[in-house]
């Protein structure tokens, strides 16, 4: 009885160790200054635009399957961080989509974005920010 106690606790000890380390990296690929409040609001045209690069089957699958993760990810009810943490408990929503497009425009292009963007020209330029690119 003591090994399978020792052997949860070494499990759940684990399991918060690797919690505590995603936590480490979302804090730092956070986008810098007002990046990242404009990543969160613009979340709803994001979300309709990753849903749109999702359905694109002229995209390579591994984007599409990234993308697909990326919804499931944001549909389910449990977050890496947690909604009532500050800073941080809405933003990681907005920091995981942003690194998404990042892979995304990397493997499909900016033309990608282009095409599926549901939003204004000046959203779709703090997109391009986002994605790592010019807003040029």
């Amino acid at each position: 009885m003591d090994l399978w106690v020792g052997v949860l606790a070494g499990a759940v000890g684990g399991l918060v160790l690797l919690w505590l380390l995603a936590l480490a990296a979302v804090a730092l690929a956070r986008p810098r200054g007002n990046l990242l409040a404009e990543a969160v609001r613009l979340l709803p045209d994001l979300l309709r635009l990753v849903s749109r690069l999702a359905r694109d089957r002229a995209l390579p699958r591994g984007v599409r399957v990234r993308l697909w993760l990326l919804l499931a990810y944001l549909a389910l009810p449990v977050d890496l961080v947690p909604d009532f943490v500050p800073v941080l408990g809405y933003a990681d929503d907005a920091i995981i989509v942003a690194l998404v497009l990042r892979s995304v425009v990397r493997n499909a292009g900016e033309q990608a974005l282009e095409r599926h963007w549901p939003g204004t020209p000046d959203g779709l330029a703090a997109v391009r920010r986002l994605a790592g690119r010019s807003a040029d």
